[in-house]
């Protein structure tokens, strides 16, 4: 599911919603069948008892109790539906009650709960996962910021290759780089490289809305990230740091933008990037150039915690104990230091690599461990200052 669409959607949803429709709405959003709704509409699947024509309720059986409650309170009335037997009888997995200025809501399977203004709906579009077929575990094993900037940039991708013909080796391998470069922006203006929303923000003043002369502007861009020293750039090129590193060193032709991808890069600069994983990016941006995998966006690649989950018993949990029992036996000590540089990991399935690279995470982190333990012995470990 497009979390960015889901949460645009809803977002419209709940500006000037319409009372009678909202709940059908909100349904269609997580993609319920429009003939399914259509017949919840007509009453075919709506079990509730209430007999007063003035009050909206549903109560559709595994999927969801929802009232709007114009009279009373909104806390007692989401209590009062989770111990009515009628409710309850139809195992509904959502209860929801509504004035349109708050909505409450508890799920029903695990007893999370949301208590929020109707305005802030949009940015608890997970809550509803479960309608859509993704549950909570799920959930909790993917970082959703990962997902939304990998969207964006599916999106972008999209725009790019419909407003320019990219055939040859070449054409692919500027592209590349040109996403590479966006992504290092990205990061950067939310990791301190750059000045706080410094790049996005660039490109929304100095760009024209229709995009005609983003491209123009973004090789000027990058051109001077790869200048170490400036002389008669305009100060807001000249703002932007110095790059030292590969990345801008060449110079690569940008693609054409039209509007619409311009508004993509500045709205992908206003997620907060320093939230996204870049050793699971690379695994996501998979799915970006493959469109048959679009479809599970998100869903195809292994999270963090379940690669934990195998190197860990594999070799690192061995490794930790090895260095536990060495204690301060700078022979022991050495000695595993010399075999975690011996180490060859090995993955068949390899793809963007991030199952090598968390490894390689850890083991860097084993490493210094192993140095401080060093250090604490003898002073021959101890980096010079001079």
């Amino acid at each position: 599911m497009d979390l960015n669409k889901l949460e645009q959607e809803i977002s419209t949803l709940t500006q000037s919603p319409n009372q009678a429709e909202f709940i059908y709405d909100l349904l269609l959003a997580y993609r319920f069948p429009k003939a399914t709704i259509t017949r919840l509409k007509k009453g075919d699947y709506n079990k509730s008892k209430n007999t007063d024509a003035s009050i909206q309720e549903i109560l559709w059986k595994k999927y969801l109790f929802f009232k709007v409650e114009e009279q009373h309170d909104l806390h007692l009335s989401i209590d009062e539906a989770q111990k009515d037997p009628v409710i309850l009888k139809q195992h509904p997995r959502f209860i929801i009650v509504t004035d349109f200025k708050r909505l409450l809501a508890v799920d029903t399977k695990i007893g999370d709960s949301l208590d929020i203004s109707l305005e802030q709906l949009s940015k608890n579009v997970t809550f509803f996962l479960p309608w859509a077929g993704m549950e909570k575990t799920q959930i909790q094993n993917l970082n959703l910021a990962d997902i939304k900037a990998a969207e964006k940039l599916a999106q972008l991708y999209d725009i790019i290759i419909q407003e320019n013909h990219i055939e040859s080796k070449s054409e692919r391998h500027a592209l590349n780089i040109f996403l590479s470069r966006l992504l290092f922006c990205f990061f950067a203006e939310d990791t301190g490289i750059f000045e706080a929303g410094q790049f996005s923000s660039s490109i929304a003043s100095h760009t024209s809305e229709d995009g005609s002369d983003c491209q123009a502007y973004l090789i000027e861009l990058f051109k001077i990230m790869n200048v170490e020293k400036r002389t008669n750039e305009p100060s807001h090129i000249k703002a932007f740091p110095y790059v030292n590193g590969g990345l801008f060193a060449q110079d690569y032709p940008a693609p054409k933008l039209n509007a619409k991808a311009r508004k993509l890069i500045i709205e992908s600069g206003t997620l907060n990037w320093k939230e996204i994983n870049p050793d699971i990016f690379g695994s996501m941006m998979q799915a970006v150039v493959h469109s048959d995998q679009r479809s599970s966006l998100g869903m195809h690649y292994t999270s963090v915690a379940n690669i934990m989950k195998v190197i860990a018993p594999l070799f690192l949990n061995d490794l930790k104990e090895q260095l536990e029992s060495a204690g301060d036996n700078e022979n022991k000590l050495t000695k595993l230091l010399n075999r975690l540089y011996h180490l060859r990991l090995f993955d068949p399935a390899c793809g963007s690599g991030n199952f090598l690279i968390i490894a390689y995470k850890e083991l860097c982190k084993l490493e210094i461990e192993i140095f401080k333990a060093l250090q604490q012995i003898s002073d021959k470990w101890k980096l010079s200052r001079s």
